[in-house]
């Protein structure tokens, strides 16, 4: 019993060792094989990433002072009441385009007109009184003084006839210049107190914009200067005018003074109190080397391009990254101050496909518009 159980337990052992061996080499052919295709993969050259192209080139570029300004009109109002009384009639729409004079408001009347009407009989008796106390002067038959009196109660007639009138004129509102008016505030047969608001009434041809900068830019800041104005309300136009106006004080709080300039505002796109981006056009310029906006990769630790150079083989180029120190920015282009040199190619888009020292091909068919003033078609 004791030998056929050893050779047993040797048989068992052999067996173990043999299923061990083979397993292992199985797993030893795997790992094997799993490390030649990894290698095979790193050492695998990526395709050639297709971008399109652009070339730092030098522009002259005019300087310009950027602000954020208001839309002002050139005469704005709210058109108001001068009298207490109701509103008896209404003789405008609202948002109508009025001419200056135009009756806006009646206000009631009718106690003022009676007695317009009573002193317009005084004054007849009045005038009477003094052409027959002429009359008898002219005979010796009355005095200097009698005279004198009829005289002064005529005057003193007319006066309160002037009075009346004006009392009547101040119950029709009208237009003081001409203009488009907003939301009416009152209606028929509201009661009305001096003061209060009857209806806005804008000036909206030409506008005026109101900025302020920096009292660096004082000295070189004249009158005529050209001013280019966009909005938010109508993204990619561009508006233009000139500077009318420049306030001869300094604020001592912000060191900044006041500009005012003036737009053609023919189409009334223009509305007072829009915010406005305003750049002036001083006289200096300054050459520049600029590149496309879409050519930067943006990173917490520095902005950088993708310099395209050509390859050994000339069939392709190679994208080295250099980081770069960027300046000012007008529409598609971006101003280069370090790291980029004069004619050299960058990669303007594709610039996600890239990396370093890797492999680009060149293909500018649907190249991207980059200029320093865009204007896209649907604008």
């Amino acid at each position: 019993m004791s030998d056929s159980g050893g050779i047993l337990n040797k048989r068992m052992l052999l067996m173990l060792i043999g299923c061990l061996l083979l397993f292992g080499g199985i797993f030893a052919f795997k790992m094997f094989g799993r490390h030649m295709m990894n290698k095979a993969f790193d050492t695998m050259p990526l395709p050639a990433a297709t971008v399109t192209s652009a070339t730092a080139a030098q522009q002259v570029w005019q300087e310009n002072l950027a602000a954020v300004g208001t839309l002002r009109a050139v005469n704005g109002v709210d058109v108001t009441t001068e009298a207490q009384g109701v509103v008896s009639a209404i003789h405008f729409k609202s948002g109508q385009t009025v001419e200056k004079g135009r009756l806006l408001v009646e206000l009631a009347a009718e106690p003022e007109k009676a007695q317009l009407q009573v002193l317009e009989a005084e004054l007849m008796l009045a005038r009477r009184n003094h052409e027959r106390v002429r009359a008898l002067h002219k005979r010796g038959v009355t005095t200097e003084a009698d005279l004198d009196s009829t005289r002064s109660a005529l005057d003193q007639v007319l006066a309160n006839l002037e009075v009346q009138r004006a009392t009547i004129d101040k119950r029709r509102i009208t237009a003081p210049f001409s203009g488009v008016l907003g939301i009416r505030r009152v209606d028929l047969g509201q009661n009305v107190n001096p003061g209060e608001t009857v209806v806005s009434l804008q000036q909206l041809h030409p506008i005026f914009v109101d900025f302020s900068l920096p009292e660096r830019h004082f000295a070189s800041v004249t009158l005529d200067l050209p001013v280019t104005l966009r909005t938010d309300a109508f993204p990619g136009k561009v508006y233009r005018g000139s500077i009318t106006a420049i306030d001869p004080q300094v604020d001592s709080a912000s060191r900044n003074f006041l500009v005012q300039a003036t737009l053609d505002n023919a189409d009334r796109e223009l509305r007072p109190g829009m915010f406005a981006d305003v750049a002036v056009q001083v006289e200096a310029r300054r050459r520049v080397l600029v590149v496309p906006r879409t050519a930067l990769v943006f990173s917490p630790y520095g902005n950088a391009v993708f310099v395209l150079e050509k390859s050994a083989q000339g069939d392709s180029y190679l994208a080295s990254k250099r980081f770069v120190k960027t300046g000012e920015e007008r529409g598609d282009l971006v101003e280069i101050l370090q790291g980029v040199r004069a004619g050299e190619v960058v990669a303007s888009s594709g610039l996600l496909k890239l990396r370093n020292e890797g492999a680009v091909i060149i293909n500018n068919e649907n190249k991207p518009p980059a200029t320093a003033d865009p204007s896209p078609e649907n604008s």
